[in-house]
């Protein structure tokens, strides 16, 4: 049965598509330098708006920290608008002279981007500045729980937008979300291309709607910390990858795979700068609130290790960072081995890089294919064989995975939305930027001729000259 609300969803999304195609339209005639003056506007209204809209992001949700989440909002503000601002989006985007070909780039026209409730102003933010650098508009699916705040981040940087001269209705988000409303913009025939972040349910029906879609997976990200790791070092990383906003970003660290030569020092030194290792009675009662109905429960997502122990009726320290539960078994019967999304972390002791191996494959299929891996060692040669043959679409090396996978500490592009390639079912492995919301359009010249051919032609014979 349709409900009113979803009848009145439905219709704002229409209304909003009609509106977007109309901007689209106006934007797609701008020149490269219109075009950047608006994305810059964009960013520096992001930038000053970024504490604002972190607050609301967690009264809203109830998900992470306010500090870190403006992080990440100046992450998507500053990071991601540096790495894009110089970037050809516009006209002849590349010439080889060489071959006589130009490349010249045109807009995929409106995007569907829908936004997850762990990141929700960061992410409409990061597409809003990729989706206009790339001449598109954007419509805005937002999670029901991050309605408010998605909704404002949108208004933001349509305003901005406006104000350096495009047209209204080019970012818009759906006020009243719904599954009809999300179904009904991912499926109609003005949406042209769908940027789905959210959980594995939501891309699925991202790739099954008939549209072209960028699906983001989930991670369950292990990491191996091998005998030649700078142990102080690697657990200041991780601890601190691992708590930024209480561990809402898919790339941060699940589970620590330790060679058994080093274990006694890791644990000491997690324990030294804040973690709190579970005894047995107090790992049971953790594991009976991580999942719910073969799911992870939203009620921990993104909330202190304090607020967690009080659930599971335990006590912690009041300074405990990070809660640690040593595991040796991977599996949904065993909670501690998938995506947790807060600041619980699942401690392996292995014998040698084989046994981290399989149990780092394990944990993929488990829920992580295709996504993001970490490795903490000195020696080179043991992160080449670690890593070559991972399912994966990031390695992160000596940095904390939540920095390193989005591109804050390494040298990939910076990205809130990180594909999974075929590993994880999704149509890319890069991290998303604007250059994957273009088409480009090949102009090539001839530069040979066909031969003339006879009949009876012989085999050696070249088909061109």
């Amino acid at each position: 049965m349709i409900r009113d609300i979803d009848l009145q969803s439905i219709q704002e999304v229409r209304d909003y598509l009609e509106q977007a195609k109309e901007a689209q339209k106006i934007l797609e005639k701008m020149t490269q330098s219109e075009i950047d003056q608006i994305v810059e506007s964009m960013a520096n209204a992001a930038r000053e708006e970024a504490e604002r809209l972190a607050a609301m992001a967690v009264e809203e949700t109830g998900f992470g920290k306010v500090a870190d989440k403006v992080v990440k909002n100046l992450f998507a503000a500053n990071d991601v608008y540096n790495a894009i601002k110089d970037m050809k989006t516009v006209g002849i985007i590349r010439r080889d002279e060489q071959n006589r070909i130009w490349e010249v780039a045109q807009p995929v026209g409106i995007v569907a981007a829908i936004v997850p409730s762990t990141n929700p102003t960061s992410t409409a933010i990061f597409k809003s500045l990729i989706a206009v650098k790339a001449r598109n508009a954007i419509i805005f699916s937002p999670h029901p729980s991050a309605a408010k705040c998605t909704a404002e981040a949108a208004r933001i940087m349509q305003e901005a937008a406006e104000r350096a001269g495009a047209p209204k209705g080019l970012i818009s988000c759906i006020t009243q979300p719904t599954l009809a409303a999300t179904n009904e913009l991912m499926r109609h025939k003005l949406t042209d291309v769908i940027l789905a972040t959210g959980g594995m349910a939501m891309v699925k029906a991202a790739y099954s709607s008939g549209k072209p879609a960028y699906g983001v997976g989930p991670g369950n990200v292990p990491v191996y910390i091998h005998e030649s790791a700078n142990i102080a070092k690697t657990v200041q990383l991780i601890i601190q990858s691992k708590t930024f906003d209480n561990g809402t970003i898919c790339a941060s660290e699940q589970a620590l795979l330790v060679d058994q030569s080093i274990k006694e020092q890791v644990v000491s030194e997690l324990k030294q700068q804040g973690a709190y290792f579970l005894n047995d009675e107090e790992k049971q009662k953790v594991a009976s609130i991580i999942m719910v109905n073969g799911a992870l429960n939203a009620k921990i997502v993104g909330k202190s290790p304090q607020v967690i122990a009080e659930m599971a009726g335990i006590e912690i320290p009041s300074d405990a960072k990070v809660l640690v539960a040593e595991e040796t078994n991977v599996g949904k019967e065993y909670p501690f081995s998938i995506e947790k999304l807060s600041p619980i972390l699942a401690f392996y002791t292995v014998k040698d890089m084989e046994e981290a191996s399989a149990i780092a494959v394990a944990l993929l299929e488990l829920g992580g294919l295709g996504h993001t891996l970490g490795i903490h060692a000195e020696d080179e040669k043991v992160v080449e064989a670690f890593t070559i043959d991972k399912p994966v679409s990031r390695v992160i090396v000596n940095s904390g995975t939540t920095f390193g996978g989005i591109g804050a500490t390494v040298a990939i592009q910076p990205s809130l939305t990180l594909g999974c390639g075929s590993f994880g079912n999704n149509i890319t492995s890069d991290n998303i930027g604007p250059q994957h919301l273009i088409n480009i359009k090949r102009v090539a010249y001839g530069i040979r001729e066909m031969a003339e051919q006879e009949s009876g032609v012989k085999e050696e014979n070249p088909a061109l000259v």
